[in-house]
């Protein structure tokens, strides 16, 4: 997967976002809150709300996301760095590898639906959970 690709000019960082979003855009992996604690000890975080206020932002910020069926984060890996207000992951359940997926016509196609029930989404985030290629043809 490819590193996160949303660089910190753009939105100004606490220190604390900017170690939160550092340790998310170094990992392959998403990550509970707690692990990133566990990593960002040494930095001066101490608390998990501390890690949690920081997420919260990003997440607002759209440099983050949060997986929920996995109760862990991902830095954002949108190619275009354009904010989207819906996002799909692909996620393995026997590797744990994530994939980051946007699609317009998926965006469209969610938006109508939304319509045809008298709701406007503000925002949408699906999990597709399965088996990724790799793992599949290993089996094979």
């Amino acid at each position: 997967m490819s590193k996160a690709r949303h660089d910190h000019s753009d939105v100004s960082l606490t220190k604390n976002q900017a170690l939160v979003m550092d340790a998310l855009a170094d990992e392959e992996e998403p990550l509970s809150a707690y692990a990133i604690l566990d990593r960002l000890r040494a930095h001066g975080l101490r608390a998990p709300l501390q890690v949690y206020r920081a997420l919260d932002q990003l997440v607002s910020y759209g440099m983050v996301h949060r997986l929920e069926s996995l109760n862990a984060f991902l830095a954002c890996r949108n190619p275009t760095g354009d904010p989207h207000t819906t996002v799909a992951f692909t996620i393995c359940h026997q590797c744990n590898q994530v994939s980051e997926i946007t699609d317009d016509r998926l965006t469209s196609r969610i938006n109508s639906i939304a319509r045809g029930n008298d709701f406007t989404p503000s925002k949408s985030t699906i999990e597709l959970r399965g088996i990724c290629a790799r793992c599949r043809n290993a089996k094979e």
